[in-house]
């Protein structure tokens, strides 16, 4: 019976070991190609050819536009970005492309340096907002479906709302 250390997973990271440079950076290629599918899709719909692919382009780039924003605020708590950084980091997901070159920026001005600093046995969190950060750190795999859910939830109202400019 195969196990999780089978060869298959070796070289996977474990769920509350994966560091912010790699999270943050996966988040932002994956928010970039998907803008690049989002816009093929609308290149598909306004040629005429066909309009479905901007409905589920469109999704899939919601979703990891919503994941891109929550893990951007998890960085900067962690990191202890300025707010001025912060809100740069979330505006970069708003332009087309900018997710990237953001977080190469912040890798090169080593912003993204370390592990989570208030992970068991790290710093102890002072704020609320750093409590909430150790509480996930420690519960990695309950954060992360609470992040699902939360991704989820979002998605619906954004949906039910409907699309930008509708």
């Amino acid at each position: 019976m195969p196990t999780i250390n089978d060869e298959a997973t070796r070289d996977l990271p474990a769920l509350g070991t994966l560091p912010p440079k790699r999270l943050y950076g996966a988040l932002a290629a994956a928010e970039m190609v998907t803008w690049a599918l989002l816009i093929t899709g609308m290149v598909f719909k306004y040629t005429g050819v066909t309009d479905a692919l901007v409905r589920v382009f469109g999704l899939i780039h919601g979703i990891v536009f919503i994941s891109y924003c929550i893990v951007t605020c998890f960085v900067w708590v962690n990191q202890r970005w300025s707010f001025g950084r912060g809100v740069a980091g979330l505006f970069s997901a708003i332009i087309p492309f900018a997710t990237l070159p953001f977080e190469r920026s912040a890798a090169k001005h080593g912003l993204l340096e370390g592990g989570w600093r208030l992970a068991p046995g790290g710093e102890a969190p002072v704020s609320f907002i750093e409590k909430v950060q150790a509480l996930c750190l420690r519960r990695p795999l309950l954060a992360g479906v609470v992040g699902l859910v939360a991704v989820a939830a979002i998605t619906t109202v954004l949906l039910i709302i409907g699309p930008p400019g509708s």
